[in-house]
């Protein structure tokens, strides 16, 4: 049996994006809420990487950040091997759960420090652990770092705006690597990169996986490199899951409607014939989100129902779907 390390219940975040209290009596406005994250659930298996994938708004980031403890959850629980992380934190061993999980940001040209050499930005979560008291130790250990990501132990008194932004992104890679995590969050790591450079981060970060057993949460828009880096992948729409499943079985078979009008408009590069359908219509606003299947407006597969009652997460060999018309056509056969 394979072992889980990370299982997210139930797991929903709510921001209050309310204007001033002023100016809603002013305006006679009520109090608005976003449902950034609206009760997901998932389990990820030890040295196995998971992506997330979906439209710009849909969520992902907010669960990246809820699974590493930025954010509080305001519903359901993130548990890492059996542990709440949320309590965890809390508590006492905070240090020692932040030191097995690290997160790796989209931007790598927002999440370095400017004004720091690549010495202290690697050397960072070694310090703040109190890792390696000894100098000469924590200089041999982030060169040590640098290398294992494809950088050189002389980049260490550099300054990051000497380096592109993949070079950039292996020191992001190196600083999360240096308190020896087992779980790493990877919310979009490649997005900001050229194609050419993102191949080169990926490989590193799959060469990096198979050497140190690293589980991953990988998030990303783009369909075509998770399909290079996952195992499972969850499609997310308006901070639901909607689909759950494995990756073979999601790229050949896929069976939310959403998860086919993402595959339909990626363009055939193999020149198969294949006809491309670009994405329909556009995302709600959060604010005001359609009842019932927050899909619905879009869907081209809509029941009546669909307008008033929100799917559950069904099983469909194997496979994990929130769609009332797969339920019934899995009532037909």
């Amino acid at each position: 049996m394979s072992e889980i390390l990370v299982e997210v219940k139930d797991l929903a975040k709510v921001f209050d994006v309310s204007a001033p209290w002023l100016n809603r009596v002013v305006e006679r406005k009520s109090r608005q809420f976003v449902h950034a994250v609206d009760g997901i659930s998932f389990t990820i298996e030890r040295g196995k990487t998971l992506a997330l994938v979906g439209e710009s708004g849909c969520g992902k980031s907010t669960v990246a950040r809820l699974l590493v403890g930025l954010y509080e959850p305001t519903r359901g629980t993130v548990s890492f091997e059996g542990d709440d992380i949320a309590q965890t934190l809390k508590a006492g061993a905070s240090q020692t759960m932040r030191r097995r999980m690290q997160m790796i940001f989209q931007d790598p040209y927002a999440s370095l420090n400017p004004r720091w050499k690549v010495l202290d930005i690697v050397a960072e979560p070694l310090r703040e652990h109190g890792l390696f008291p000894d100098p000469l130790q924590l200089k041999a250990r982030v060169d040590e770092l640098l290398l294992s990501v494809g950088m050189s132990a002389v980049d260490c008194d550099k300054f990051p705006h000497q380096f592109s932004g993949g070079q950039r992104q292996r020191i992001s890679i190196a600083r999360a690597l240096a308190t020896e995590p087992e779980f790493l969050v990877c919310d979009e790591p490649t997005s900001a990169l050229d194609v050419s450079v993102q191949a080169q981060v990926l490989n590193i970060m799959k060469d990096l996986q198979r050497s140190r057993g690293l589980t991953y949460l990988f998030i990303s828009h783009n369909l075509a490199v998770v399909r290079h880096v996952a195992d499972q992948v969850g499609v997310m729409y308006l901070g639901r899951l909607v689909e759950l499943a494995d990756k073979a079985e999601l790229f050949t078979n896929p069976r939310h409607p959403y998860t086919r009008m993402l595959l339909d408009a990626i363009p055939d590069i193999h020149m198969s014939g294949r006809a491309r359908t670009p994405v329909q219509g556009e995302v709600p606003n959060p604010l005001e989100p359609p009842s019932g299947c927050s899909f619905h407006p879009r869907c081209p597969q809509a029941l009546p129902r669909c307008a008033t009652e929100r799917p559950q997460m069904r099983e469909f060999k194997g496979v994990r779907v929130a769609c009332h018309a797969l339920d019934l056509q899995a009532a037909q056969q």
